[in-house]
């Protein structure tokens, strides 16, 4: 089965049958009260920047050392727990009902007035052809639609597919992996403060590369909004 007809028998299930919670069966909501309770927050002690857990300071090692390209990440959610099997949900069993839900905590978590225009990271065309959608994009519309935000799908592309980023990568290798892989339309984000989000963040590799290209075509500020961080 192809990723769209996947993604097209799903949506039919979702209409067909009544919503049941994602985490604990229960039934009347996707995604009940107790379990959103105990979903893991990202709070404590952080980098202002990369939204790591810090010791001390204002910025971790690694943003102190080189600045990224985006001015912030903000994520709602430590990935772990019930966090991860979201994420898990919506990006691979193509339960884009959630992402309503979603982007509802991630807003609650990040959003600003000075935001202009919501963008997603993008996948490879060849990707998002075989998965059917795009899990960052359906977070970013809904992110969008509550905030009250243009949202642009076509501001930021991948120029070429690059290999997954296993978690035993280290930073350098994520870096390479995926640098100068995006482009920017230049018309589209020229001036204007960008929140750019996506369902996870690991290093920031991603997001920084992604930023790096809205800035080269003169974005005035990059600010990311992630659902849940690998910590």
């Amino acid at each position: 089965m192809t990723g769209a007809l996947a993604y097209a028998s799903r949506l039919a299930l979702d209409l067909l049958f009544p919503p049941q919670c994602a985490l604990c069966g229960c039934g009347g909501t996707l995604l009940c009260h107790a379990c959103i309770d105990a979903l893991p927050p990202a709070g404590g002690r952080r980098c202002g920047m990369c939204w790591m857990p810090v010791a001390s300071g204002a910025l971790c090692r690694h943003c102190e050392e080189r600045r990224p390209a985006f001015s912030s990440i903000r994520a709602a959610f430590v990935m772990d727990a019930g966090a991860r099997r979201l994420a898990h949900e919506l990006k691979y069993e193509g339960l884009t009902s959630l992402a309503a839900t979603m982007a509802a905590l991630m807003g609650a978590a990040g959003s600003e007035n000075a935001d202009e225009l919501t963008v997603a990271v993008p996948l490879h065309r060849g990707r998002e052809r075989a998965r059917g959608y795009n899990q960052s994009a359906a977070l970013a519309r809904e992110i969008a639609r509550c905030a009250g935000l243009a949202y642009d799908g076509q501001a930021v592309r991948r120029t070429r597919a690059t290999a997954p980023l296993a978690k035993t990568m280290r930073r350098d290798e994520r870096v390479a992996i995926v640098a100068g892989s995006f482009a920017a339309e230049a018309k589209r984000v020229k001036g204007r403060r960008i929140l750019l989000v996506d369902d996870v963040v690991t290093t920031g590799a991603t997001l920084d590369a992604c930023a790096d290209a809205l800035k080269s075509a003169g974005a005035a500020d990059v600010r990311c909004l992630v659902w849940a961080r690998a910590d």
